[in-house]
């Protein structure tokens, strides 16, 4: 069955679940389906659906067929919280085949990035194409460092009551702090059946 973009937008396209190895993936899908090949995206630490850009995803979707999912105990996804990129690329791997994929198109932010990397080693077949945006290889310089950076970006969040990504992805210049506000706007879009928000969370990266 072929899904038209005309149908949905990112902010009202349903949320699915499908089932493998025990855990209950939620994934949204939309786009053009006519023999494309899906664009798999995969998010940054502790985003769950919700999290990515709609006006990105809709631009995307005109032209390709978008799947974005949680991974396991991610969002709505059950299951438990990977602890390492190499067991989240597994997790991928297995809600990709079980949405029955056999080539796929890779979108990874930040930790999304990683992951991708993972995926493309373990399962090089699986890979036609791949998009990394933010993110670096197993011990590139500053790699190790990520998950500081990023708690201390959580607790300036909180302390100022603000959300952390305005300081994870946004120079605090005038421009970048209008383009944050814009951006924490659209991502809050969605009113009807958002996603569970996630819980702050860290993972080990073996070198």
């Amino acid at each position: 069955m072929s899904v038209q973009t005309s149908l949905y937008q990112w902010t009202t396209v349903p949320t699915e679940f499908i089932s493998a190895d025990g855990i209950s993936f939620a994934y949204r899908e939309y786009g053009q389906q006519n023999g494309g090949t899906p664009i798999i995206f995969l998010n940054h630490l502790a985003a769950v659906l919700d999290n990515w850009d709609p006006r990105i995803m809709d631009g995307i979707a005109k032209t390709h067929y978008v799947v974005a999912f949680d991974n396991c105990g991610v969002g709505a996804s059950t299951g438990r919280v990977a602890e390492s990129i190499e067991q989240m690329a597994d997790d991928a791997i297995t809600f990709i085949e079980a949405k029955g994929f056999d080539k796929v198109d890779l979108f990874g932010f930040s930790m999304g990035g990683m992951i991708s990397q993972e995926i493309a080693m373990k399962k090089p077949s699986l890979v036609r194409k791949m998009v990394i945006s933010g993110t670096g290889p197993a011990g590139g310089e500053g790699i190790a460092k990520v998950n500081r950076v990023a708690d201390r970006e959580f607790i300036k969040g909180l302390l100022t009551c603000q959300d952390p990504k305005v300081f994870l992805f946004f120079t605090r210049s005038n421009n970048g702090k209008r383009a944050a506000k814009a951006f924490i706007k659209r991502i809050n879009e969605r009113t009807e059946n958002p996603d569970k928000k996630n819980q702050d969370f860290s993972v080990s990266r073996s070198t």
